[in-house]
């Protein structure tokens, strides 16, 4: 006779209704919590037991958590220890007729409830893909001890209750997923809305700007404006990938936007931003940024830069690029007690201001080998009679080529700004 004739033999109509009712249940939509207690339900009428508990396993596989049991809350047990521990550590039934006669039972649940507990019945919850996820114990049968039949009835329960609660979880994690993939699409959409739709027109000058990602948010941001003190020129960088580096850099922008508006000069500005971030961000957090004020009518450009750089300033008469540190620490990363001055570049006709994230200069070929500051400046002298849109299209173009397939691994972020020549007239091109 094979297990299910055995197991139809044993169940009486009433039982079989109950499992085939909790078998229905655990095809419906539910919670964890919701589901369990229908399984541990259950099985005490089923198997006439006192109480049943559903424990799973967690912490990277090292514990097993009570998530179902009346009176315990959510005790935290180490793989290996008591009847549960051992059931999991080994993945086997254990039928304990007599707990206190066991020396693997640990009956400090006992002493901390005042539940005393006869015999026991401990099975694994193993999954579909043969993975443990859990314990299921029911203690102390109604008028005597769990027998062989009752282990093929709690084994059929457990085998529903397993296969439940890979689906539960599946689920929450998909729902969980969604949730991300919201908040990810709801901060780019901040992110984007914060950088300029179109580039600026300045009389003599011709600039361009891009913002590529590496993931859906990026901690990378940039700006080009006219304001009351001349052409802000802003290329921000915030520590790590995902929502708060976005979020990070948005408030950076917002609070730099609205120092200018409110009359602040470079400097001003630089510090009432820097101590507010240093105040509002976590620990750890902070955001390399450069900030420069532009005079398109006397050429001359005034910056300070927190962690910023290298700044690159190709002088077209020369044929050579001058290379700027920054200033100072990254912004947010401590309270500003003095700045150093304001760098002060003068534009000829012919020069290239370039702002590039570190995800150009790092950008690796499958073999480990960064694209390099030396290619970006050669590049600069190779296009230097290019358009600022051009100059930048052939510098993506040149990563990507050098990088042979490789992924892209950082946010790739920068700002051009070129002095025209005298017979040259203003550029016009889309922000991306």
């Amino acid at each position: 006779m094979n297990a299910p004739d055995q197991l139809g033999q044993l169940l009486s109509r009433h039982d079989l209704e109950t499992i085939l009712s909790v078998t229905r249940s655990l095809a419906a939509p539910f919670d964890l919590a919701t589901m369990l207690t229908e399984v541990t339900t259950a099985a005490r009428r089923v198997l006439r037991a006192e109480r049943c508990s559903v424990w799973l396993l967690e912490d990277g596989g090292n514990e097993l958590v009570a998530r179902v049991a009346s009176d315990i809350g959510a005790v935290h047990l180490p793989l290996g220890k008591g009847l549960i521990g051992a059931c999991a550590r080994d993945r086997v039934v254990i039928n304990v007729p007599d707990c206190y006669a066991d020396p693997r039972f640990d009956a400090s649940t006992d002493r901390a409830t005042g539940f005393h507990t006869r015999c026991s019945l401990t099975l694994p919850l193993i999954d579909h893909q043969e993975a443990l996820i859990g314990v299921m114990q029911v203690l102390n049968k109604d008028g005597g001890v769990f027998d062989g039949g009752d282990e093929m009835l709690a084994a059929a329960l457990a085998a529903q209750c397993a296969i439940a609660l890979a689906r539960v979880r599946m689920t929450e994690a998909l729902i969980e997923g969604e949730r991300l993939k919201r908040e990810l699409e709801l901060a780019r959409l901040v992110q984007l809305s914060s950088l300029p739709a179109v580039m600026p027109l300045i009389p003599g000058y011709d600039v361009h700007g891009l913002f590529l990602p590496a993931e859906q948010t990026g901690g990378d941001t940039f700006d080009l404006a006219q304001i009351e003190q001349g052409v802000l020129i802003v290329l921000g960088d915030a520590a790590g990938h995902g929502i708060a580096p976005a979020l990070s850099v948005v408030q950076m922008q917002a609070m730099l936007r609205m120092a200018f508006r409110l009359g602040a000069d470079l400097e001003t500005a630089f510090r009432y931003v820097n101590d507010q971030l240093a105040a509002t961000l976590p620990d750890g957090r902070f955001v390399t940024a450069f900030i420069g004020l532009l005079d398109p009518e006397t050429h001359r450009m005034r910056f300070l830069s927190g962690g910023q750089g290298p700044i690159l300033h190709f002088r077209a008469a020369q044929g050579r690029c001058d290379a700027h540190k920054a200033t100072s620490f990254p912004m947010g990363a401590m309270q500003v007690e003095t700045l150093r001055p304001a760098v002060t570049i003068d534009f000829a006709p012919g020069d290239v201001l370039a702002l590039l994230s570190d995800g150009f200069y790092e950008y690796a070929d499958a073999g480990g080998a960064q694209f390099g500051r030396v290619r970006v400046e050669q590049l600069l002298f190779d296009q230097r009679l290019e358009s600022a849109a051009v100059l930048g299209t052939r510098l993506l173009d040149a990563v990507r080529t050098f990088a042979s397939g490789a992924p892209q691994q950082d946010d790739l972020t920068m700002v051009l700004v070129k002095r025209l020549a005298l017979s040259r007239s203003p550029a016009f091109s889309e922000a991306k």
